[in-house]
């Protein structure tokens, strides 16, 4: 099963999505995409990671989300945002690769046997028109992999202003 839980900033998607992996599971999976950039960024990990109790597994992965094995087990990635990120910088901001190498750790991760997928994302694209050409390049590329997600999944839910919204499903 695959969920797909989508919004703009501060809407209310990973509390919904850890409230929705508690609901499935006494032990879910927690996956941190982050990379630590700086301080600020580090005071926002353990903010997050102060919200989980010892009922969560905890596992930081920047990349390579595949490599974990998630068959039999309720996981909770967030977020596909900063994932994207770490391959967008990773190539030198090569959208089309980015999107392949995301796609193909979805597929891998989505083929484990007996898996339940909660994956938080981004509506980007919504807010404020990029002022950059990168990120300009980012939205587009959070855009598809959104769409592609959104087409995998189960169940989308949108929230916004933290009610949650049921897309599909």
């Amino acid at each position: 099963m695959i969920y797909l839980i989508t919004g703009g900033e501060r809407s209310g998607k990973s509390s919904y999505a850890q409230n929705l992996a508690l609901r499935l599971s006494n032990s879910p999976m927690y996956v941190a995409t982050a990379r630590k950039w700086d301080t600020d960024f580090q005071n926002r990990i353990d903010r997050h990671q102060s919200e989980r109790d010892e009922r969560w597994t905890n596992i930081e992965k920047e990349k390579h989300l595949s490599e974990i094995d998630f068959s039999g087990k309720v996981a909770l990635i967030d977020c596909v945002t900063l994932w994207l990120t770490n391959f967008f910088v990773d190539t030198k901001n090569d959208v089309d690769i980015s999107l392949e190498e995301a796609k193909k750790e979805f597929l891998m991760m989505a083929g484990q046997e007996n898996t339940t997928l909660i994956i938080v994302t981004n509506e980007i694209g919504m807010g404020i028109h990029a002022e950059t050409h990168i990120g300009r390049k980012f939205t587009e590329l959070q855009g598809w992999m959104n769409q592609f997600l959104a087409s995998k999944a189960d169940e989308v839910v949108l929230m916004v202003s933290g009610i949650p919204v049921k897309i599909k499903g």
